[in-house]
């Protein structure tokens, strides 16, 4: 049966375009576990590239290298495969339904501002000379009958004084 091959520090550094130090980093914490070589050299074999990438994977996901650290725990803690594995579909499904949630939150956001933007598109015709106030009772023809979007509604700098029914004329 062959060797697996095994690589230094620097070579898995190459590989998975990481640094040494954040791969020192995972070792201290235990996420990778490098074999000696018999002159004091780190060797990792494919099982810890992979665990490399897997990082990289989870940390794309948003967690923290201590998410990481508990997940590892959670799992090896577990005695039988399919009790580790339902443990960590579990993780994963909460992970996709958060991420699915930040989804909609950007989706919305690019529709408000591509809103904003066709909206301030027709700023630029504007021949008026007023301030920046002035632009939340626009009259300009191309905005005439259009409600400013919300990112473009918010700009005044001061809010308008709103009198007291007393105080009216």
């Amino acid at each position: 049966m062959p060797t697996p091959v095994t690589l230094k520090v620097g070579e898995l550094a190459r590989k998975t375009s990481k640094s040494i130090r954040a791969l020192r980093l995972y070792e201290e914490r235990g996420l990778l576990r490098p074999l000696r070589s018999e002159g004091g050299f780190r060797l990792y074999g494919p099982d810890q590239v992979a665990r490399v990438y897997w990082i990289s994977k989870l940390q794309d996901m948003g967690f923290s290298l201590a998410q990481i650290e508990s997940l590892l725990r959670t799992v090896e803690s577990r005695e039988r495969a399919p009790d580790a594995m339902e443990a960590l579909r579990e993780l994963f499904r909460g992970r996709l339904s958060g991420t699915r949630a930040q989804i909609d939150r950007l989706v919305q956001l690019e529709r408000d501002l591509t809103e904003s933007l066709a909206y301030l598109e027709g700023c630029r015709v504007c021949t008026t000379e007023h301030d920046i106030d002035g632009c939340a009772t626009c009259d300009s023809p191309v905005h005439v009958d259009v409600v400013p979007p919300s990112l473009v509604a918010g700009v005044r700098r001061r809010a308008p004084v709103i009198q007291k029914a007393s105080d009216a004329p």
